[in-house]
């Protein structure tokens, strides 16, 4: 029988795997040799006669099978530690939390403040939607906070809180006495941006190609706190979260034709229970649901 040749060792070898997906830094947290470890994984693969991980240039990406096996893996490993809990045999593994630097300063802070005094075993995992998404699939990541534009179809998302996008100005600025503004209104303006791999960078630059804007980029820049600081600094203004918070020098101002930036919380569908999770869950929809 397959199930037979599902062995834990391989099972907790390709876990490791699929969390680094790079055979060197696996093989080093497992203590094995490279080839060892790739001979594992290639035992996996014979056994299911599935391919569980592609090349895409220098990286490895998983496929849906790698996807589902590292999730298998990773549930197995909890189930156990959940049955060891029970018998007070080894202390409970820590929940693993996903979510950007935006989500942890101003949409969940106040939440894991309340939520550490209560459970101190928390580890937490600072990523972008893309790889928070990722490491809900594989099991790497219990849950995640994440900004989303179209919710996965095949995980959990339940909203949390939506933001509006701002535009954000010097007091001098011609538009700094407007009320609201239009994408329109920023034809020919240069712009203080994310770097173009960013999903918000991305997701302006159609808007604006689709409103027929002609802009420039000021400078690139990475976080709402340092395109904030530019703004202040009189290099250009940002399109940013609303929920950022500014300094006197800086108004903000809601861009009419952009959708709002909404937050939810990802899960793992047919998770194992776990009474941790309940308690962030309810802690987050207390205090950041709106």
């Amino acid at each position: 029988m397959i199930l037979d040749r599902l062995v834990a060792e391989d099972l907790e070898a390709f876990a490791v795997f699929a969390k680094h997906r790079n055979f060197t830094h696996a093989a080093g947290e497992l203590h094995v040799s490279q080839p060892a470890l790739h001979a594992r994984v290639r035992k996996l693969e014979q056994t299911l006669g599935k391919q569980l991980y592609e090349r895409q240039g220098r990286k490895l990406l998983l496929t849906a099978t790698g996807d589902q096996l590292a999730a298998f893996a990773n549930d197995s490993r909890a189930r156990a530690a959940a049955f060891l809990d029970e018998l007070d045999v080894l202390p409970p593994r820590p929940l693993v939390l996903a979510a950007g630097s935006g989500a942890y300063l101003y949409v969940i802070g106040e939440v894991l403040r309340r939520y550490l005094a209560r459970e101190p075993g928390l580890r937490l995992m600072t990523t972008d939607s893309d790889a928070t998404v990722t490491a809900i699939r594989d099991g790497s990541a219990d849950f995640g906070v994440t900004a989303l534009t179209i919710p996965p179809d095949d995980l959990d998302c339940e909203p949390l809180a939506q933001y509006p996008q701002v535009l954000a100005v010097r007091p001098g600025h011609r538009l700094a006495d407007r009320r609201t503004v239009r994408l329109k209104d920023l034809h020919g303006e240069a712009l203080v941006v994310p770097p173009k791999t960013r999903p918000h960078r991305q997701q302006l630059e159609r808007s604006l190609l689709d409103a027929g804007v002609d802009w420039t980029v000021a400078v690139e820049a990475e976080g709402w706190n340092l395109l904030v600081h530019f703004v202040r600094l009189g290099v250009g203004p940002a399109v940013v979260n609303g929920f950022v918070r500014t300094p006197a020098a800086v108004r903000t101002i809601p861009v009419k034709d952009l959708p709002p930036i909404r937050y939810y919380l990802v899960t793992r569908r047919n998770r194992p229970a776990d009474q941790r999770l309940d308690l962030l869950r309810e802690l987050l929809q207390r205090h950041v649901l709106k």
